[in-house]
This record gives C-alpha cells, sequence and structure tokens, in this order.
C-alpha cells in the first residue's frame, strides 16, 4: 500500500520569531538569578581583595556565565528539538515543531548542529534568519546546514509525517509463493502432472 502524501505546512518567518521570544524569556527567568547571585560573589571578593581582585572576579565571572548560558542554550534547544516535543517550549505553543527533511523526528546530534548552525546563520547582518521569508520551504541557513524543517503543527504524537514518500519497488520476485497469484497451480509447486515445476 501507498502511504498518503501530506502537503508540508511550513511554520513561516513570524512563528519561529515568536518561538524565539518566548524561549529568550524562559531562558531570562532562570539566568537573571544565576547572574545576580555571581555579581555578588564578584563584589564580596572585590571588597576583601581590592581593585585588583575585584576586576579578576567580574572578568572571570563574566566568562563563567557567558560559557553557561552557551551549554544551558545548546542543551536546552538540542535536547526539545530532538524529544518527542520536536521543539522548544516556544515551539511547542506557537503549534510548530522542526523534522528532517522527511518529516521525521530529528537526533540529538542533528539538532546540536542546527543549533550551532545559528551562529553562521547570524553573521553578515543575520541574513542567514531572513532567508526563511524568501526560500522555498521557509529555511534558514542553519536549516539548508542541518537538513531539517520548521513545520506547523504538533505531530502525531510527536511522532513525524510521510513527505514526498516515494512508491514502493515492484517485487524483485514474481515466482515466489507458488507463481503471480499465490496459488499452488502455478509455475511453482503445483501438484498436478502437467505442471512445469515438482510435479509428479
Amino acid at each position: 500500500m501507498y502511504e498518503q502524501y501530506q502537503t508540508p505546512q511550513y511554520a513561516t518567518f513570524w512563528h519561529r520569531v515568536g518561538a524565539y521570544l518566548i524561549d529568550y524569556v524562559l531562558i531570562m527567568l532562570v539566568f537573571c538569578p544565576v547572574g545576580m547571585a555571581l555579581g555578588a560573589m564578584g563584589a564580596l571578593t572585590g571588597q576583601a581583595g581590592g581593585e585588583q581582585a575585584a576586576a579578576m572576579a567580574t572578568t572571570g565571572l563574566s566568562l563563567v556565565v557567558n560559557l553557561l548560558s552557551i551549554v544551558a542554550s545548546w542543551l536546552y534547544n538540542a535536547l526539545m528539538e530532538s524529544s518527542s516535543w520536536q521543539g522548544t517550549v516556544g515551539k511547542r505553543v506557537l503549534g510548530i515543531r522542526v523534522t528532517d527533511l522527511d518529516g521525521n523526528r530529528i537526533s540529538f546530534g542533528r539538532a546540536t548542529g542546527r543549533f550551532f548552525g545559528k551562529i553562521v546563520s547570524g553573521m553578515i547582518c543575520a541574513v542567514g534568519y531572513i532567508m526563511v521569508l524568501f526560500t522555498e520551504r521557509k529555511q534558514g541557513l542553519h536549516d539548508m546546514m542541518a537538513s531539517t524543517l520548521v513545520l506547523q503543527g504538533t505531530g502525531a504524537g510527536g511522532g513525524g509525517v510521510t513527505l514526498n514518500q516515494p512508491p514502493p519497488p515492484p517485487p524483485s520476485d514474481f515466482g515466489q509463493g507458488g507463481g503471480y497469484g499465490g496459488g499452488q497451480g502455478g509455475y511453482g509447486q503445483g501438484g498436478g502432472g502437467g505442471s512445469y515445476g515438482q510435479g509428479a
């Protein structure tokens, strides 16, 4: 049986912008308290060790915060997009999901490549993101690099849909199972005296 073809509904540029803003707010809600706590620790270190110690503490804490934010953003995006949700909380709220080119759930490795591909998309005035407005399948540069799509809908239980499913190949051996129709009187294992196979 042929699998039913489903026309993909690609997520629009503004769907993706809205999802990004929701995710940004969620991440900031987590990192603002962390940043404030680290800043307070740096201030206490500066008071105890003088200006030079304060400068070193500020620089070190800034590096730590930046590193933590990158790692947290990577894990958040990669884990969520490769999960049964197929997207972050923001994407889930707006009813869009990330898939491979056939509409299936992507792996953690592909989601990781997609995340770091956004660094390239952000270069040269974010032209890699603006490409979503003009490409046929509304792909950004990072989507093309990772061979992914962003589709509307959350899927059936987190699963994929069939996109551009090719027809199955013809049977390789018509003689198996007792001839063309599967009966016992054909060219294969017929029991009659006039058959070509193993008849008596």
